[in-house]
Parts: C-alpha cells; sequence; structure tokens
C-alpha cells in the first residue's frame, strides 16, 4: 500500500504541468521569476512587477526564485 502511494505521488508531482505565467521585476536588473506574485523574493523589487508567460522569462535568462525551488 505504501509503495502503490509513493508511486502515485511521485507520477502526480513529475506529471504536473509547467505554469502559463509568471511574474518579474521590471527592473533591468532582475535575475529570477516567480510562480507567485506574493513571493518572498520579489518583495525587494523597486519596479513594477510584471506578469509574463514562463518561455519569455527563461528567454530573457532568468531562472527560478531559490524561494520557490
Amino acid at each position: 500500500m505504501k509503495y502503490t502511494l509513493l508511486l502515485l505521488f511521485v507520477f502526480t508531482v513529475s506529471f504536473t504541468p509547467p505554469p502559463a505565467s509568471v511574474f518579474i521585476c521590471g527592473s533591468t536588473g532582475a535575475k529570477k521569476y516567480h510562480l507567485k506574485e506574493n513571493c518572498r523574493g520579489l518583495s525587494s523589487c523597486r519596479s513594477e512587477i510584471v506578469k509574463t508567460s514562463l518561455k519569455q522569462a527563461q528567454g530573457l535568462g532568468l531562472t527560478l526564485c531559490g524561494w520557490e525551488d
């Protein structure tokens, strides 16, 4: 039973689709993207918070915020 539940959990986690949109700090020095608009990593953003696609954020060279990893 435990093995079945573990297997189900692994499949659920591994097949979760990536988010369609992410949030980034609008400043030119931004290095990370965020899954939630109220992420702790965005608290130091002095510019506007911009909603964008995951592909566009990755295309800018941004990586996932460490608080949401």
